[in-house]
């Protein structure tokens, strides 16, 4: 990689280190502050990211795409919508853990409606957040939640599917096997 490449790569780093330099320099205490908390997230995502990489490349080596396309390509069907919602809310860790899997699941062949409902179940689904929800507001608000949420998820993953055109489809899924191959 040339300079001018690698600085072009990474001017959003740079600026916003620069953006964060200049905040301390003008107010101290919420510059420090502002720099602890990004610390505090690239720590989060060191310890995040490296098991859901492991984990995905035992997916990509282990599942062959056949399998991966029967029970969520396109002809899947009801059991492609139910495997999407049981992975995204069985899945741990924060919603940008859902992206390199998506992508893994697009160089696999999942149909795209299907990776759509997994990410919307990945973020709204999670079987530790719906525990949570029962422990401290109420069975009845985390099942209402719950039960709103799974066809809003189906609807919008539909409604973005048939509103996408089929090269604009197409695309992302030939950048998604650029960044897992």
């Amino acid at each position: 990689m040339t300079i001018k490449k690698g600085l072009h790569r990474y001017r959003g780093f740079m600026i916003t280190m620069a953006l964060m330099l200049g905040l301390t320099m003008f107010n101290r205490e919420l510059g420090i502050n502002a720099l602890e908390i990004s610390a505090y997230s690239f720590k989060e995502m060191f310890f995040i990211l490296p098991p859901i990489f492991i984990l995905l490349g035992l997916l990509d080596i282990w599942v062959p795409r056949e399998t991966m396309i029967k029970y969520m390509g396109e002809g899947s069907g009801l059991k492609g919508v139910l495997l999407a919602f049981f992975i995204g809310s069985a899945a741990a860790g924060p919603l940008y853990g859902a992206f390199p899997v998506a992508a893994v699941f697009m160089k696999k062949g999942v149909k795209f409606s299907n990776i759509l409902i997994f990410i919307g179940a990945w973020s709204t689904t999670k079987i530790p957040m719906f525990l949570f929800e029962v422990a401290s507001m109420g069975r009845v608000f985390a099942i209402t939640r719950l039960l709103i949420n799974i066809p809003g998820i189906i609807i919008i993953a539909k409604v973005l599917t048939a509103l996408m055109k089929e090269d604009e489809i197409k695309s992302i899924y030939d950048t998604a096997e650029k960044m897992v191959a």
